[in-house]
């Protein structure tokens, strides 16, 4: 039986060539998304082998759509594609239960044999991160710490996209009070009190794009 996929990035671009890719090697992509939100509804109801991710989404950030789909399909195999090298984010997502981290800058067999590597019980880093890991525990860097909880990370991310309060709300199925309430608890944790605040936070935490 053939390993089942599913991709998420929200460039199309990205999307057709993982695919065309991945279905030369034998593998069969069954769903593809857009956003996180869409990912982890896809992975809920294909319950694939493997979800391949970008870090950089909009509405819900790789790293949370991971915790997710660890969550609704736990047998998902998740590999994040990204061009982020940084030591925080490849320690991150290794905290979040990630088995593969791919560079974007990386050949495309690099793709495939992360895949490989991680349905046989391996864990798989690209070349170029795998030093910036290793620096890391020399450096005795820990696992980065998040005073958001994760309904709190997900309002940022959507402020920092540029949503209203009313916005947020619908997306995220909760009343305006509610959303305003997790908007004033971010404010106060992070000790910031303006919205371009909000979005520098975002963007060095990696849940937007500069």
């Amino acid at each position: 039986m053939s390993t089942r996929l599913i991709l998420a990035d929200d460039h199309l671009l990205v999307r057709e060539g993982c695919r065309s890719l991945l279905e030369r090697g034998g593998m069969d992509v069954v769903g593809e998304a857009s956003d996180g939100y869409e990912a982890v509804r896809l992975a809920q109801r294909l319950q694939p082998d493997v979800a391949v991710l970008d870090v950089s989404m909009p509405l819900l950030n790789g790293l949370d759509t991971a915790r997710q789909v660890r969550q609704v399909s736990p047998r998902t195999k998740i590999i994040l594609l990204t061009i982020h090298d940084e030591p925080q984010y490849v320690l991150e997502a290794l905290h979040v239960g990630i088995r593969g981290y791919v560079l974007k800058r990386q050949s495309a067999a690099d793709l495939t044999a992360a895949i490989r590597e991680v349905l046989g019980g391996a864990l798989y880093l690209s070349p170029g991160v795998s030093r910036a890991v290793v620096e890391a525990y020399l450096h005795k860097s820990s696992d980065p710490t998040d005073p958001l909880t994760a309904r709190e990370r997900q309002v940022l991310q959507l402020v920092a996209e540029g949503k209203g309060t009313k916005e947020v709300a619908a997306l995220l199925g909760i009343s305006v009070k509610t959303a305003e309430s997790h908007r004033t608890r971010i404010m106060q944790k992070l000790e910031i009190h303006q919205t371009a605040g909000l979005v520098r936070y975002a963007i060095r935490r990696g849940l937007v794009q500069a």
